[in-house]
């Protein structure tokens, strides 16, 4: 199911840059007046496509909603991303082996990418604004008890159900883009959704910056310090959505569209290469100060020294993002995407050759690329989803088999749909990045085996490119 508005009405948008979480069906009451809703918090009339409703109305009430929305997600996935940072703390009086502490980055990725398809419902069932305030005062749920709990002599299983709590935070983004979705106008979607899906997903540099000026001002024995930072600001966020933020009246989830959805073999394809886009990215962000200080150790003398390398991946990759969209627009989302796919194995070829030389400057590299590419490829695989429903949609249409509104309507519903999914499935990518570390480690006291996984997977999703959206055939899709 996606989420709409308006229980009636035949004007369809859907979102367009890699962030929508569902669709929106949005026509004015009978007999809407041109001026917001009368009930505190609660828009009756809401009519973004209307041109004159927009400017003396809509925006100043869509960008109060999206400012809140940003900050509150950013949070989200701060909270979502803290074990990529406790991770450092966690020194031999902790008594966890690399393997294990993989493991503890990794739970937290797994319930996020399991939360976000209920997330992305909720926004419908409880509204927009109701929803982000309970969500926001989810991220208490980790925060609390890890900033109480985590001293050394804690047991593993207690910091195992400390780091599974964490992946509530993954849920944020996709109820925060299904409720963005609904209040902006077509023409503006791509832009909107790209900055929310952008301030959150710096949320990830920033925790590991918290990390960092915890570690230098605090040293790494006071690990319950990073999460104790975030007490007030999940506290602020929620009285911020419960002040600034607004439901829209008439909210719905079409019935089936998931199921429909979940037929279609596009998007399975789309999720699997979502899963090399955006699971490498998350995945990464997760691990990457965790793997620099196993690979390079002797190179580091305290976790301090690691951490100031490890934001710098996830902000690039963060602030790259709507780069991959824009080039989506000028080259097609399809090459966009297959290009980078194969510099993504180029990437993760260097990683693993400066890690067999023991090159730290190399590794550093290869790294920071995977995660600037890793940014182009989570706007440009969302680029096509869109354009792939409107591609099927015009040949429809010239095969006489839909009308032109049916199969626009149509379009819009399920790459509404499929992006749940995606975002979903890519999500659990992040887990399966943190497990190739943790078995490679397990099994050759390295990560060699990991990069090389990660070589093969990015190969197979660039061929999966080129056949089913590139490759000369009658069944090639125009314009994905």
């Amino acid at each position: 199911m996606t989420s709409t508005a308006a229980p009636t009405g035949t004007t369809t948008a859907s979102g367009a840059d890699g962030a929508a979480a569902g669709t929106s069906t949005l026509r004015p009451p009978e007999g809407g007046t041109a001026g917001p809703p009368g009930r505190r918090h609660q828009l009756d009339d809401w009519r973004p496509e209307d041109p004159v409703f927009w400017r003396e109305t809509g925006a100043r009430i869509a960008r109060r909603n999206l400012i809140v929305s940003i900050a509150s997600e950013h949070i989200g996935f701060s909270v979502w991303s803290l074990w990529s940072v406790m991770v450092l703390f966690l020194g031999p009086a902790y008594g966890i082996d690399p393997a294990g502490k993989f493991l503890l980055t990794a739970v937290p990725a797994a319930l996020g990418s399991v939360l976000r398809l209920p997330y992305t419902l909720a926004v419908a069932r409880f509204g927009g604004r109701n929803w982000t305030i309970v969500s926001a005062l989810l991220l208490l749920l980790p925060a609390v008890p890890m900033a109480i709990l985590i001293e050394p002599g804690v047991s593993y299983g207690t910091l195992m159900v400390l780091a599974c709590l964490a992946g509530v935070g993954g849920g944020n983004f996709a109820s925060s883009m299904a409720n963005i979705n609904l209040f902006y106008p077509q023409r503006l979607k791509g832009w909107a959704l790209g900055l929310n899906a952008g301030g959150g997903n710096i949320g990830v540099a920033a925790v590991q910056l918290v990390g960092l000026a915890v570690l230098a001002t605090a040293g790494a024995a006071h690990p319950r310090l990073v999460p104790a930072v975030y007490l007030p600001l999940i506290v602020l966020a929620a009285l911020a959505s419960a002040r600034y933020m607004d439901n829209i009246t008439g909210a719905r989830n079409e019935r089936g569209a998931m199921r429909e959805a979940a037929r279609d073999p596009h998007t399975w394809v789309m999720s699997v290469l979502y899963i090399g886009t955006f699971g490498s990215f998350i995945g990464f962000g997760f691990a990457f100060g965790q793997v620099l200080l196993v690979q390079f150790g002797d190179r580091f003398a305290t976790p301090l020294d690691a951490a100031y390398l490890t934001f710098l991946g996830p902000l690039v990759g963060s602030l790259i993002r709507p780069v991959g969209g824009h080039l989506a627009d000028r080259y097609g989302g399809a090459r966009v995407t297959w290009a980078t796919f194969a510099a993504m194995a180029a990437g993760a070829g260097l990683v693993y050759y400066a890690s067999r030389e023991r090159s730290l400057t190399l590794y550093l590299i290869g790294f920071i690329a995977l995660f600037v590419l890793s940014g182009v490829g989570n706007g440009s695989t969302y680029k096509m989803i869109p354009a792939i429903f409107r591609a099927r949609a015009a040949r429809a249409v010239a095969a006489g088999e839909l009308d032109p509104a049916a199969a626009q309507r149509r379009a819009w519903r399920l790459s509404g749909a499929l992006i749940g999914i995606a975002g979903a499935v890519g999500a659990f990518g992040g887990v399966l990045v943190n497990i190739a570390f943790r078995q490679s480690f397990l099994a050759y006291s390295s990560a060699d085996a990991a990069y090389v996984a990660f070589i093969v997977w990015y190969a197979l999703c660039l061929v999966i490119t080129w056949v089913v959206y590139l490759r000369p055939s009658h069944h090639r899709l125009p314009g994905v």
